[in-house]
């Protein structure tokens, strides 16, 4: 077993058709280039796969998390075929990436008929590839790149996630270590203005018994007599 296909075992498709023969086709190929594969044969199983699953309160078409259908094994792709009854590809498509925990797995989507909207559509809504059916091994080599895409992404939000977690963390550390400084006591506002008032009073008294400063500007007549 070569090196790419050892590397591309860490990669884990899920994938998703209505068509026995279809998801057996699908599967042998993806296992030729040695990626993991789980199929299912519809976009609600799909859902409930990746831990998500529609709310019967009125709001069918909201998927929402639940813990009991969580995977351990993670899924590094998702590829679906478009036309499914119930749930079609493309409605699967939107719900992944409506998921804020989801909306980063790459989706492929498959179809046997080729309808230029259709296709537009579903590239526009975050498909990463849509391929026509019979899918072809050539048509899989496109998958990696979007797969190690996906895997940078991650790795990029949870540097994110860690890095204000750890300013947090020094932020408090560092207060709890802050001396904490007693806060003075501010006196009342009445007793604040009987100090001023007394400060003025001392003032006042200090001024009148201080002796008054001898005239220097008056001029001196030495020796000069005066008649009357």
């Amino acid at each position: 077993m070569g090196m790419a296909a050892t590397e591309s075992q860490q990669f884990h498709v899920l994938a998703v058709d209505d068509s026995l023969i279809d998801r057996k086709l699908i599967e042998r190929l993806l296992r030729t280039s040695s990626y993991q594969v789980t199929t299912v044969d519809s976009g609600t199983k799909a859902l409930e796969f990746l831990g998500l699953r529609e709310n019967h309160d009125g709001t069918p078409n909201t998927p929402s998390v639940s813990p009991n259908n969580h995977q351990e094994v993670e899924v590094n792709m998702v590829i679906t075929d478009y036309c499914m009854p119930g749930m079609t590809g493309y409605d699967l498509l939107k719900k992944i990436k409506e998921s804020s925990s989801l909306r980063n797995i790459p989706v492929v989507i498959m179809s046997s008929e080729n309808v230029p909207s259709r296709i537009s559509r579903c590239l526009e809504e975050g498909a990463e590839e849509f391929f026509l059916k019979p899918v072809r091994l050539s048509d899989l080599n496109r998958l990696k790149p979007h797969i190690m895409k996906r895997s940078k992404l991650k790795d990029e939000d949870q540097k994110q996630q860690v890095i204000p977690e750890k300013i947090e963390n020094l932020l408090e550390v560092q207060k709890q270590h802050q001396p904490q400084e007693e806060a003075q006591p501010q006196p009342p506002l009445e007793q604040q203005q009987q100090n001023n008032n007394n400060s003025n009073k001392r003032k006042s008294m200090e001024q009148s018994l201080s002796p008054e400063p001898t005239d220097r500007t008056r001029p001196r007549y030495s020796g000069i007599a005066t008649v009357v």
